[in-house]
């Protein structure tokens, strides 16, 4: 069916939602409502409804709204986590990066090479030990499956070869680098989305804008934020899927929150990134600061892992600690120091980690938990957006073991997102390949609208890679509801406050359109 017109499986927009919303007051009966529309959340509710469950999941606010918008759009193997001798997960890590890039989502997904420059501030014991991580990670490549045709094995290379990579690193003293791959996502909130409409594909009601209050483990009174208006459903199960907000949904989980943040930059300021610049963080052995090539021709710098003790707020906020030390540490790589003058803009996200006797939240592990309450929500925390996919199934497996629901095996190793393609059919799109990497399959039909109205074909602003067509096709089909929705998340012109002014009109004309 024709996503455009609105009547695709996959197409979600405002009509469906009113209906959907609709039907749950006619007491449509639930097998699962999952509470958030993180990365979690949505993974939660494609599992449960292609395994045959009535699933219904509502977000407050917007897909993507929180932790899953923040991340470092990486599909990590999980390398650093065998340090700290956390083997399992970052087998579990390799395994699920390798069903992203191959299976599920390839055409958001794609290798990307990490190069650590060998200047003389990195001694012989810190090389060795970046070596050695690197060929254990080789071998986790190899354990999880992945050939080297999709990720490459780690070698050294040539100064020329780091320079080519990284342009803007030192050249004086610069005895070569090390070179591995990992994986990166177009963006992670444009996963976000594709999870979102696989799961509406499937059957699953997929609302935002939906907020859940006194939940239990078979019941909520969900609240329409836009109309205000209320409707108590009862549920056989519910799953706790609110990230850094799941404390707020099942008050006996506590969380010990740290932030992750991240530097925008103008590609120009790294001249022409191709690789992530990778570089140790001082007396640590397991954690970089690295900078990659991100869409809209920019360049991210991170990561930090601090603690974020308090009230969580919507949106984090960097500190002036953390700005200094993502550029204090980038800086003793680069052949001219960047300046906070270089800045475009910051964003920070917060990770749901689990409380526990610890230390430093850097060093707590990053494997997920699902819990039952003793109201019987079921509550999954912790883990990383590469494991997602496993963190939906185990918490489903919980809620369909507590509830007795009878539902098939879990599908979603093998089932691909909407848009998923790769090989010989990617390369016969009739698009271009920035459409081709943010839509895959579909960006022939973003393309089309473009061709049928010329005002569609032009630039949301100037010199942005961001055509009119894009935030048409997100308002009909991937369930954009307001600007922010297109400027924050169906596309990441937001994170540069000025380019985020620039296309308010073009988004603000995307919603005029589609009532007229």
């Amino acid at each position: 069916m024709d996503c455009i017109t609105g009547r695709g499986d996959s197409a979600l927009n405002d009509g469906r939602r009113r209906r959907e919303l609709g039907a749950l007051g006619d007491g449509a009966g639930i097998d699962v409502l999952v509470v958030g529309g993180g990365i979690t959340g949505v993974g939660v509710a494609l599992d449960a409804a292609s395994r045959g469950l009535r699933t219904v999941l509502v977000e407050k606010h917007d897909f993507a709204f929180g932790t899953s918008r923040w991340s470092s759009k990486l599909v990590h193997g999980g390398l650093r986590y065998l340090a700290s001798g956390g083997v399992g997960i970052a087998h579990e890590s390799a395994v699920e990066r390798d069903i992203l890039l191959t299976r599920t989502a390839p055409h958001l997904t794609r290798a990307l090479p990490q190069v650590v420059p060998l200047l003389p501030n990195i001694g012989a014991a810190q090389k060795v030990l970046v070596r050695a991580g690197f060929v254990a990670g080789d071998v986790l490549r190899r354990t999880a499956g992945t050939s080297a045709a999709v990720l490459p094995r780690s070698r050294r290379v040539a100064a020329a070869e780091a320079v080519r990579l990284a342009p803007t690193v030192r050249r004086a003293g610069l005895r070569g680098g090390l070179l591995a791959w990992d994986g990166q996502l177009v963006d992670d909130a444009r996963l976000v989305v594709a999870i979102a409409r696989t799961a509406a594909r499937e059957g699953a009601s997929v609302l935002t804008r939906v907020e859940a209050v006194n939940v239990t483990g078979t019941s909520a009174t969900l609240r329409d934020t836009l109309t205000g208006e209320t409707v108590d459903v009862t549920a056989r199960s519910v799953v706790n899927a609110a990230g850094v907000w799941a404390d707020q949904v099942d008050p006996s989980i506590e969380l010990r929150p740290s932030r992750g943040t991240h530097l925008v930059f103008d590609a120009a300021a790294f001249g022409g990134l191709t690789a992530s610049l990778t570089v140790p963080i001082p007396g640590s052995t397991s954690r970089f600061v690295f900078a990659f090539p991100a869409a809209h021709n920019r360049v991210y710098l991170g990561l930090t892992d601090e603690e974020a003790p308090g009230p969580v707020p919507d949106v984090p906020h960097a500190t002036d600690a953390e700005i200094d030390f993502l550029l204090d540490t980038v800086n003793t790589v680069l052949r001219e120091p960047l300046r906070r003058a270089d800045i475009r803009g910051t964003f920070a996200g917060l990770r749901p980690l689990l409380r526990t006797g610890g230390d430093s939240t850097a060093d707590i592990s990053r494997e997920h938990a699902v819990l039952t309450s003793p109201t019987g929500v079921v509550t999954v925390v912790g883990g990383k957006l590469t494991t997602y996919r496993k963190m939906a199934q185990d918490a489903v497996d919980a809620a369909v073991a507590h509830a007795q629901l009878p539902a098939a095996p879990c599908r979603t190793r093998e089932l691909p997102l909407v848009g998923a393609v790769h090989g010989a059919a990617r390369d016969a799109i009739a698009a271009p390949p920035r459409l081709i990497e943010r839509y895959g399959s579909e960006a022939a039909t973003v393309l089309g609208l473009a061709q049928r109205d010329p005002a569609l074909s032009v630039e949301v602003a100037p010199g942005m890679d961001v055509i009119a067509a894009e935030f048409a096709f997100a308002v009909a089909c991937e369930g954009a509801l307001d600007e922010s929705d297109l400027l924050d998340r169906r596309t990441r012109i937001g994170l540069v406050e000025s380019d985020r002014k620039a296309a308010e009109p073009a988004a603000r004309a995307a919603f005029d359109r589609a009532s007229s």
